[in-house]
């Protein structure tokens, strides 16, 4: 269950200020229903993947013994 700012909020928001839980979370709902999106919903998805590359990608360096190599927004 994601917990945290909405979509709403998150709108009003720039990326570079989003947290790497919320840049899983909404790309993996985005990519989800990806073939229903309009125009808008394309747009934002497509911000959302750059911003993620901006950051390097998802994925963490090294595990230990709390963490995995994948960001969990669960």
């Amino acid at each position: 269950m994601y917990v945290g700012r909405d979509m709403t909020e998150l709108s009003m928001t720039s990326k570079t200020d989003w947290k790497d839980a919320e840049l899983a979370y909404f790309h993996h709902s985005l990519q989800q229903v990806a073939a229903y999106l309009n125009e808008e919903g394309t747009s934002m998805h497509r911000e959302i993947i750059k911003e993620i590359e901006a950051r390097g990608g998802m994925k963490r360096d090294e595990a230990d013994w709390t963490h995995g190599t994948e960001v969990k927004y669960d």
